[in-house]
């Protein structure tokens, strides 16, 4: 049996119940790091074998856990923060685990742009999630589309991650297409002690952060 199972995004009491159970019962725990996943686990004294898979993790290490699972152990998927499978390295895996037949079951819980959008007041019925933004290539494309697509489709929330390294960028490069007026909300410090939510103009935003610079800390989301 394969458990998907969520993790919180940085406060370690936004996990479930059935959560912490589970990754109590399997037999081992598959984690990107298991220096970030031992805090977790220690935190509700949860002692399982750790199995580390992440982006450079090769063929070699699905292989073993597949063999695993067809050996009827018991296994949970968890990512360093959030839900595995929207931005973390379980594809291949996860698609190994299903064209084996093997049993897949979802531990639900929290992800950082559902959170968000639930606290934005912008619209959930209709909403494209596109994760962190290309650093490079076809970045100029996509931002030119979606002026097109908030003409087309208005309204319409559109959510994307970004780190601390390019939030300036990407927030002058949305500037320049969107106009200095277009309305934005950001999601920083996600449910750690300082988090803080802001709704303002891009001009604005732009203006608060080069006042406030430490706060340009983490990673962010942007819906706009």
């Amino acid at each position: 049996m394969l458990y998907i199972v969520a993790t919180p995004i940085w406060n370690l009491w936004d996990i479930t119940y059935r959560a912490v159970e589970i990754l109590k019962w399997v037999d081992f725990i598959a984690c990107e790091d298991t220096r970030t996943s031992i805090k977790l686990l220690n935190h509700y004294d949860i002692k399982k074998p750790l199995i580390s898979f992440h982006s450079h993790s090769g063929k070699t290490k699905v292989d073993k856990i597949i063999s695993e699972l067809k050996a009827w152990k018991n296994f949970a998927l968890i990512s360093d923060a959030w839900t595995p499978w929207f931005s973390d390295p379980w594809y291949i895996l996860i698609k190994e685990a299903l064209q084996s037949d093997i049993e897949i079951i979802p531990i639900p819980w929290v992800t950082a742009f559902a959170t968000a959008l639930m606290w934005s007041w912008m619209p959930m019925n209709h909403f494209l999630y596109l994760w962190f933004l290309p650093i490079k290539k076809w970045r100029q494309t996509l931002f030119k589309k979606l002026v097109e697509r908030k003409k087309e489709k208005n309204p319409e929330t559109i959510v994307i991650y970004e780190s601390v390294h390019r939030i300036i960028r990407t927030l002058n490069e949305m500037q320049k297409y969107f106009s200095e007026e277009h309305s934005v909300v950001i999601w920083r410090e996600l449910t750690k002690k300082f988090e803080e939510f802001i709704r303002w103009s891009l001009k604005e935003i732009l203006e608060y952060f080069e006042k406030n610079k430490g706060k340009i800390k983490g990673e962010f989301v942007i819906m706009f």
